[in-house]
């Protein structure tokens, strides 16, 4: 009886594209472009002048130009590590700040900016948590953070206001000094102190945000956990209070923070 043969295949016919198939992978690379992988930032958005924006806004929030230099390295590095302080703290897992949290924030001295002292304590109080532990170490895990940043933004702060004090010695000695330069010159210097000013403002705000919420805890879920919280804010206090340096207010803009 002959064997029963096979042909055997060397190639697959051509498939022929979807029309529908192709528009739905075009959409999706569109996607990614526009907003970055999954939500987070995109990284054309990361750039080295990325902060940039906040001497800006600060300027710009108390009537005065900005400076057209160039950032140095120091101020740079100064506005980097202010980001993280201006910005509200959150109440919620870390891993959920990487999806598309960034943006500018309206300073302080913004009239339409209104501190709510309970809007952190109540996002807390309110989020889902599987016990009201978790809560407490949540707490305690967003104070511990702002003091871990506080010496690198105050030695920063510290290098910047001893650079412009600098700065403006220099400027009855500049040869041939324009108009132009000597305002560029003494508006960054009222840009960094702003900045530095602006971050411990927003400090003073953490704080008695974060007390508010140990408070509402203590009255809602009383737990041991609450002396570790409180001894953390009672040290964020005080380093807020003695700070490394202390910008002098541009043209008597002082804040309240009382909220």
């Amino acid at each position: 009886m002959p064997a029963t043969r096979f042909p055997i295949r060397t190639s697959r016919p051509s498939r022929r594209s979807s029309p529908a198939l192709a528009l739905l992978f075009v959409s999706a690379a569109l996607g990614g472009c526009s907003g970055g992988d999954f939500g987070r930032t995109r990284q054309d958005f990361l750039n080295d002048d990325m902060h940039r924006w906040i001497g800006g806004e600060v300027t710009g929030s108390v009537g005065l130009k900005a400076s057209q230099f160039q950032l140095t390295d120091n101020e740079r590095q100064l506005r980097d590590l202010a980001y993280p302080l201006i910005e509200p703290p959150h109440s919620r897992p870390a891993w959920r700040t990487v999806f598309g949290d960034y943006q500018p924030l309206p300073s302080p001295w913004r009239q339409q900016v209104v501190f709510d002292r309970t809007a952190y304590g109540r996002t807390l109080i309110d989020e889902p948590h599987r016990s009201h532990s978790s809560r407490y170490a949540q707490l305690t895990d967003d104070v511990r953070d702002d003091i871990t940043r506080f010496e690198p933004f105050f030695a920063a702060a510290v290098r910047v206001i001893d650079l412009d004090k600098k700065r403006d010695a220099a400027l009855a000695h500049i040869s041939e000094l324009s108009p132009r330069e000597r305002a560029d010159a003494v508006a960054r210097m009222q840009e960094n102190s702003l900045i530095v000013q602006w971050v411990q403002q927003c400090l003073e705000r953490r704080i008695s945000s974060y007390r508010w919420a140990l408070e509402r805890l203590v009255l809602q879920a009383p737990d041991g956990l609450a002396a570790d919280a409180d001894r953390l804010i009672g040290e964020l206090a005080a380093q807020t209070a003695n700070p490394p340096v202390a910008a002098q207010p541009v043209m008597g803009q002082a804040l309240s923070v009382r909220g």
